[in-house]
């Protein structure tokens, strides 16, 4: 791991396609401003952690009878469920007479 110091206005060039720029600092908050080409992607670390855990746990896998067991607890939670209100009719419009 290469560590450098750059104040706020200097840069840094990556592969001669890539450069960094400090835009500014503020206390311990550092704006940066990446130039690069369209094909490189260009992500914060957080996103790159939470998409990986998220593949990992897709990839978990799980007996059908395992699933039907966690979504029949839900389904028959919802079927158990209050009765919805009855449908009103609408009244009637003035001067018609029902059927």
């Amino acid at each position: 791991m290469l560590i450098l110091q750059r104040k706020a206005g200097e840069s840094l060039v990556i592969g001669g396609d890539i450069t960094v720029r400090v835009v500014s600092v503020d206390g311990t908050r550092v704006r940066l401003a990446i130039s690069a080409p369209e094909d490189v992607s260009i992500l914060r670390s957080e996103l790159v952690i939470a998409t990986a855990a998220n593949r990992d746990s897709a990839m978990e896998e799980s007996a059908p009878a395992e699933l039907l067991d966690l979504l029949g607890g839900v389904l028959d939670h919802k079927r158990e469920g209050p009765e919805p209100p009855p449908q009103i009719q609408p009244p009637a419009p003035p001067g018609r007479k029902e059927d």
